[in-house]
């Protein structure tokens, strides 16, 4: 994995809201077809983290490179570089009013101008891979919230995007459901895809992460190789934390 590229490269960012420090001098890289996961209590910054990078909010200080390209300079073109990443998040967001493939094809054709027969072969190729082929035609609000869920992971793939940003996206779905969305994501990583992902799934991140990163107070306390770090984690506060989640 060193030898990949460097896609994603974040360098001191700090972000505040009003009086509370959120990032402090936070750095990290995401290499080419590398699968990052941020860990930590609530709290600690992973979700700011993931919305500064998509350019949803405002940092105050450092720097963001998506494949060299500066992207916290603030001329730069926000919409044309969120077109660049895949992001889902906690709650689905799909358009109640649309169909699930319309979902799915929506920033393809919309946002890259793609064909709508090229975006919908996409579609339902995806679709059907996860086993919702079926539900193309139907709303949204006819799915179960773990389908919903695939189907939002789905529309994220479905234009190729340079870096998949995945924030907490079980933490909305009943347990029963959990298994099937990770189950996609661990398809979509053994894919090639590369993905920073904030997570509360320790044993999702140690299985499917290439690297994992221990965010506390807004910034990274400890990084490795994810088993390494499960196993014999370093810091005093990695450990605790980890102990949280040990049977």
């Amino acid at each position: 994995m060193s030898a990949a590229p460097v896609v994603l490269r974040v360098h001191n960012l700090r972000k505040s809201f009003g009086d509370i420090a959120v990032l402090r001098g936070l750095d990290l890289e995401l290499r080419e077809h590398e699968v990052v996961a941020l860990i930590g209590p609530s709290g600690s910054g992973k979700s700011t983290l993931l919305r500064c990078i998509d350019l949803l909010e405002p940092i105050d200080d450092g720097v963001i490179e998506l494949r060299g390209d500066d992207i916290s300079d603030p001329r730069v073109d926000a919409d044309a570089t969120r077109a660049r990443f895949g992001v889902v998040f906690q709650h689905f967001n799909l358009f109640p009013h649309l169909s699930v493939l319309d979902n799915v094809t929506l920033a393809s054709r919309v946002v890259h101008g793609r064909p709508k027969a090229q975006a919908e072969e996409r579609g339902m190729e995806l679709l059907a891979r996860i086993g919702l082929a079926e539900k193309a035609k139907e709303h949204p609000d006819r799915l179960s919230g773990g389908q919903q869920q695939r189907a939002a992971i789905v529309r994220a793939v479905a234009t190729d995007p340079e870096v998949l940003l995945l924030d907490e996206i079980t933490s909305a779905l009943d347990p029963m459901l959990v298994g099937e969305v990770l189950e996609l994501v661990r398809d979509i990583a053994a894919d090639g895809t590369t993905i920073l992902m904030a997570t509360h799934e320790m044993a999702f991140a140690r299985d499917v992460a290439h690297r994992v990163l221990f965010l506390d107070g807004g910034q990274i306390v400890e990084q490795g190789p994810a088993r390494e770090l499960f196993a014999n984690p370093r810091e005093a506060r990695t450990r605790e934390f980890l102990a949280r989640f040990q049977a």
